[in-house]
């Protein structure tokens, strides 16, 4: 498939459902063409569709009731965009309302059948994570790989231990889980992404991330999934690239914090 015709997929499929696949406990308020999304122990979120339908000034309020809330909530919070999105000076505007950005990552897409082939390790296991304590360690080691504190997802899965759409896996090595990640299928598309996929530094190189993604595309196919999505930094886009993941566009966050 084409890249056009996988962002397409993506934007009419798995973009309208992203607040659909969110915790218990999250509430979700419709602002115009946005929807902004708030946890009690978590920054929020903020999306929306393709095309906002907005521009310049009426633009600019729409932004500012949204920064506005948050503040008002001492709550911090990520507005999420594309840049094939519209109108294109979107990112401008936030920033100019005080956001800031946190770094563009390249969104890839693949066909899950096309990544099931299995990745020889040596004295790694990979598996599923089973228990809270599984679940709190592969939060440490999130933590520990990129460098920002992920103890909100030991909350998480434990709130989603009984979703079938939301798996944790981990790499193990004697005993010590030294890459994280999970997949979450989003209900009534064709699509799950693959979320975190961090290794230790120390275990890189050794096929690792590769193995997950393999592990995880299994699990999709199983499901009837067809379509694989990641948000890959520039560490993780080769070696997706390589498995025939392909590149559609580009996401960027843009964080605003009250404080």
């Amino acid at each position: 498939m084409t890249a056009a015709a996988l962002l397409s997929a993506f934007d009419d499929q798995a973009r309208p459902a992203e607040w659909t696949i969110l915790d218990p406990g999250a509430e979700v308020h419709r602002d115009g063409p946005v929807f902004r999304v708030h946890w009690p122990r978590r920054r929020g979120f903020i999306g929306g569709p393709p095309d906002l339908g907005v521009t310049g000034p009426e633009l600019d309020e729409l932004i500012a009731r949204q920064r506005d809330f948050f503040t008002a909530r001492d709550q911090g919070v990520e507005w999420k965009t594309w840049s094939h999105d519209t109108p294109a000076d979107l990112p401008e505007r936030l920033i100019a309302a005080g956001f800031e950005s946190e770094g563009r990552e390249t969104v890839l897409i693949g066909l899950a059948e096309e990544m099931t082939a299995p990745v020889q390790l040596d004295g790694v296991v990979i598996r599923e994570a089973v228990d809270e304590a599984d679940v709190h360690r592969l939060a440490a080691t999130a933590t520990e790989v990129f460098g920002r504190e992920h103890s909100w997802l030991v909350d998480r899965l434990m709130k989603k231990k009984d979703d079938p759409n939301v798996i944790a896996v981990i790499a193990e090595a004697d005993g010590k889980v030294v890459s994280s990640s999970r997949i979450e299928i989003v209900p009534g598309t064709e699509f799950a992404g693959l979320w975190g996929g961090g290794t230790l530094a120390e275990w890189r190189g050794k096929g690792i991330y590769r193995a997950l993604v393999a592990h995880r595309a299994r699990l999709a196919v199983d499901r009837g999934i067809k379509y694989l999505q990641v948000d890959a930094t520039e560490d993780s886009r080769p070696i997706l690239e390589r498995l025939g993941f392909v590149a559609v566009t580009t996401t960027t966050g843009y964080a605003w914090n009250p404080s």
